[in-house]
């Protein structure tokens, strides 16, 4: 064993020299330029003050924008539970919708969604005509039928992927 060991220290070239001469001394200083950092600029500052101008910027631009604006929960207690119930099955039906998606339905659901996304920007509009105007029974009934329009959207997509399944499903495919 001891032949084994000598012999690989032999073939191979292990450097066992002294350090060059002043070696101490530049670890000395270096050891002690860790010990004494200078002290660095700090940003920190910059990135709280601009964190802040942030939050102050966003809680101005909502409060704005809540003033601009009426939506059918502010009008009564009656219209708020529309607003809420519509509001929770869209969210039912877009979650059903997205069950569906695959490459046979792509089209359909997107085409859907860009439909909804004008209902919204119609309704959006609704909402600060609401505000603004005297006569809010006729801008109440087109947001309520707006909601009305969206959820037709959605079963109406649900019919056309429910179709495309019964017919994958004719063909003797499996849906998945």
């Amino acid at each position: 064993m001891e032949d084994k060991l000598h012999q690989f220290f032999s073939d191979n070239n292990f450097d066992n020299n002294e350090p060059h001469s002043g070696h101490l001394d530049r670890f000395q200083r270096k050891l002690q330029q860790q010990n004494n950092p200078q002290k660095k600029t700090s940003w920190k500052w910059l990135s709280v003050a601009a964190s802040v101008v942030l939050l102050i910027g966003f809680w101005l631009g909502n409060n704005n924008q809540q003033k601009d604006s009426l939506d059918l929960a502010d009008v009564s207690p009656k219209m708020e539970e529309v607003q809420t119930y519509f509001v929770s099955t869209l969210h039912q039906e877009l979650k059903e919708v997205e069950k569906f998606r695959s490459l046979e339905t792509e089209e359909i659901i997107e085409h859907a969604l860009e439909r909804l996304e004008d209902l919204e920007d119609d309704y959006n509009a609704f909402t600060k005509e609401l505000k603004n105007t005297e006569n809010q029974k006729e801008i109440i009934y087109a947001m309520i039928n707006n909601y009305q329009q969206r959820l037709e959207i959605l079963e109406e997509v649900l019919k056309q992927i429910e179709l495309i399944k019964n017919t994958k499903l004719e063909y003797n495919e499996e849906y998945i």
